[in-house]
């Protein structure tokens, strides 16, 4: 495909409440090239393909290294990083389009506060205090570090949300990757202690009881992390603090 070029369709939106069109370029192939690439691009010579002057794309990028999730869009149809996506393994022509579960701001920008929102609601941080070294923290077991460490891949990307069909606007369902990170957190010896906060948060509207085991959302994790052993895994956690919270009360 050296020296050959290809097209890329663009779905483009300058507002939320204007109307979407498609815009078609015409780029030259490169070895190597990724999505990003296209766009960067795109943003040299914004020119469609039928010879018409437009405005350079607007999307989210940041850590080019399929790390900070931000970069996320549907590719072909399916919810990917557009900085692992090699143009050398896409079909053409090539559609991109921005994730439809999250706030439009522009064109295949979109606002993913919510996963973030969720975050803070879950609590899925480790409480520390003081201003001072407060020496070393408590030890965890080696086979507790190997469950861990898969599910701390997590880059927030939301390719699990858009690809879940209980994430919409009746059910509110917070999505995969927080209740994956409920489960990493509630593994930490000092995370524990909040344990019962995360478990009641996942408890009303948009919690475990949202999800109906589609299983969708495991096969466009880029970080491979198990989500649905995250999903039964915290689906049991709160059931069992359910029951013995209402056998015995809240403490």
């Amino acid at each position: 495909m050296a020296d050959k070029t290809f097209i890329l369709k663009v779905k483009r939106q300058l507002r939320p409440d204007e109307t979407a069109h498609w815009q078609e370029f015409e780029l030259r192939f490169r070895p190597g090239m990724n999505i990003i690439t296209c766009l960067r691009d795109i943003a040299e010579r914004p020119v469609t393909r039928d010879g018409r002057d437009t405005t350079p794309v607007s999307y989210d990028a940041n850590c080019l290294e399929e790390i900070c999730g931000a970069c996320a869009m549907l590719i072909n149809g399916y919810p990917r990083q557009a900085c692992s996506a090699l143009v050398e393994h896409l079909e053409k022509p090539i559609w991109l389009e921005p994730l439809t579960k999250f706030p439009l701001v522009r064109d295949l920008f979109v606002d993913r506060s919510s996963m973030f929102e969720n975050l803070k609601r879950t609590k899925c941080w480790i409480p520390i205090d003081g201003t001072y070294a407060l020496g070393e923290g408590p030890r965890i077991a080696p086979e507790v570090q190997e469950m861990a460490y898969p599910l701390s891949r997590c880059i927030t990307c939301g390719n699990c949300l858009e690809i879940c069909p209980r994430v919409n606007d009746d059910s509110h369902f917070v999505g995969a990757a927080i209740v994956s990170q409920v489960r990493l957190f509630n593994m930490h010896p000092t995370g524990k202690m909040h344990a019962k906060e995360r478990l009641e948060a996942l408890m009303g509207p948009g919690g475990i009881q949202d999800c109906d085991n589609a299983q969708n959302c495991v096969k466009v994790c880029p970080k491979g992390i198990p989500l649905t052993e995250s999903l039964a895994a915290v689906n049991g956690q709160v059931l069992k603090h359910a029951i013995f919270g209402w056998l015995f009360g809240h403490d």
